[in-house]
């Protein structure tokens, strides 16, 4: 910016999303593990807008709830009846009355526009324009609004198509919806403006308009089709998220992570990488993960809330739940769960064991099949084991409970007491054997089996 402007966002995100079929409101529908409400208002940090104002429907708690846990310094405003856009953008008429010198009107449910395209919005206006339009150049411009400029590129009008004339049906530069206007003129443009169209709503597009009469200049800022993608349904939807998607693994790939099949790999919008680290096909990785350098996630595997430190090997077939810590070159191999819970450097859970609330010292061996019971109905338990422990396969350590440094848990044990350390534990029934029982039960059956 030439110069410091003060700012106001209006996030749009009263609409029902009837087309959803859903409980859940639209804009708190995820894409990438964030609710599209979430990246809007990620992007309108990014841009530096210092003022935030949330137009909802009536009774949305909800909405209310996620804006403020994002945002906690925005306003709410309940727009209590749907009569267009610019009805929408006045529900918020006492925080546009402060008089910031930009406006910016966005839409909770357009996720993908970032921050960048926000910054444009404004440089639009620090240069001199009333009003800069968000537009794209559409494939099939087919029931999108247009923006029409004259011979010099100037936009003279959005003509929304119920209302276009079939000259200008025929313009593929559409209207993205998004807009930024001189916020100190703002509310007078907006009081203005009718609602005799086709629909009979107050379409926030005449406000193009209103600034020309009043000798304002309005410009049309470009963006990617893509990343003007508004989501009204589940198959847009599906379609905001492959974009998302292909968005994190480009920026995850050019910043030093190695996918070996990027199509089968699967990030959230919070995901942190370290470099060197290597994704092998149909990794999931959910919300809250970070991954040290040079560690290796092994197919199949499933990480949510969870750190992993540098030089660690994860999976095959792993589960991460949230919670889980992973220190430097710990190893957590196939079909092995952990949930809350803290494994230290150079520590081993190999296969087929849940650890569960439990703390697991450094280099310690956790064989195949343990358990750490963690919970008995009613609360839950922690398990405590120390640095270099052995515990023996198909071993349950019923919480509370503690295995002190250098002991080992003998195998099939199910340890209710704590073991000292470099002690040995052995908690099972003691093995019998009855010289030929096996053969004498095999020739009793196979006679029962005859005479049947």
């Amino acid at each position: 910016m030439p110069s410091p402007r003060n700012a106001l966002a209006i996030v749009l995100a009263a609409g029902e999303g009837t087309r959803m079929k859903s409980d859940t409101p639209k804009v708190l529908h995820q894409v990438a593990g964030r609710s599209m409400l979430a990246h809007v208002l990620a992007a309108v940090a990014e841009a530096e807008v210092g003022t935030v104002a949330i137009v909802m429907g009536p009774g949305r708690d909800d909405v209310r709830v996620e804006a403020l846990r994002l945002t906690p310094g925005a306003r709410t405003f309940v727009q209590s009846e749907r009569l267009g856009t610019a009805h929408a953008v006045l529900a918020a008429r006492e925080a546009i009355a402060a008089g910031y010198d930009d406006l910016l009107v966005l839409f909770a449910d357009t996720p993908l526009v970032s921050g960048g395209t926000i910054r444009a919005l404004r440089e639009a206006l620090a240069q001199g324009a009333g009003v800069a339009a968000l537009g794209f150049i559409a494939a099939d411009p087919f029931g999108y609004g247009r923006l029409l400029q004259d011979a010099s590129g100037r936009l003279v009008a959005i003509r929304e198509e119920k209302d276009a004339s079939e000259t200008e049906r025929a313009v593929k530069l559409c209207n993205a919806g998004l807009m930024a206007l001189d916020g100190k003129s703002a509310l007078d443009w907006l009081g203005r403006i009718g609602n005799a169209n086709a629909k009979g709503e107050y379409y926030l597009t005449d406000v193009v308009e209103m600034a020309r009469a009043a000798g304002r200049e309005a410009r049309v800022v470009l963006a990617d089709e893509s990343e003007v993608l508004g989501v009204n349904d589940r198959i847009q939807l599906a379609q905001a998220e492959a974009v998302a998607q292909s968005r994190l693994r480009r920026a995850a790939m050019a910043a030093g992570v190695t996918m070996i099949a990027p199509e089968t790999v699967f990030l959230c919008a919070d995901t942190v990488f370290g470099r060197d680290v290597l994704l092998e096909p149909n990794v999931v990785i959910g919300p809250g993960v970070t991954i040290g350098d040079k560690t290796v996630i092994h197919a199949f595997s499933h990480l949510e809330g969870a750190k992993v430190g540098a030089d660690a090997a994860i999976g095959p077939f792993a589960r991460l739940r949230p919670g889980a810590a992973l220190a430097e070159a710990a190893k957590v191999g196939n079909f092995v769960e952990i949930k809350n819970a803290n494994v230290a450097k150079g520590a081993k859970v190999n296969h087929l064991t849940y650890i569960g609330d439990a703390d697991i010292g450094a280099n310690a061996n956790i064989g195949a099949g343990t358990i750490t019971c963690n919970y008995d109905g009613f609360f839950k338990y922690r398990t405590v084991i120390g640095e270099n422990a052995f515990i023996g396969s198909n071993s349950a350590l019923v919480a509370p409970v503690t295995v002190g440094a250098g002991a080992y848990v003998g195998s099939g044990s199910v340890v209710t007491k704590d073991v000292t350390a470099d002690a040995l534990a052995v908690a099972r029934g003691r093995q019998m054997e009855k010289a030929g029982w096996a053969a004498n039960f095999r020739s009793v059956q196979t006679d029962k089996k005859a005479k049947k």
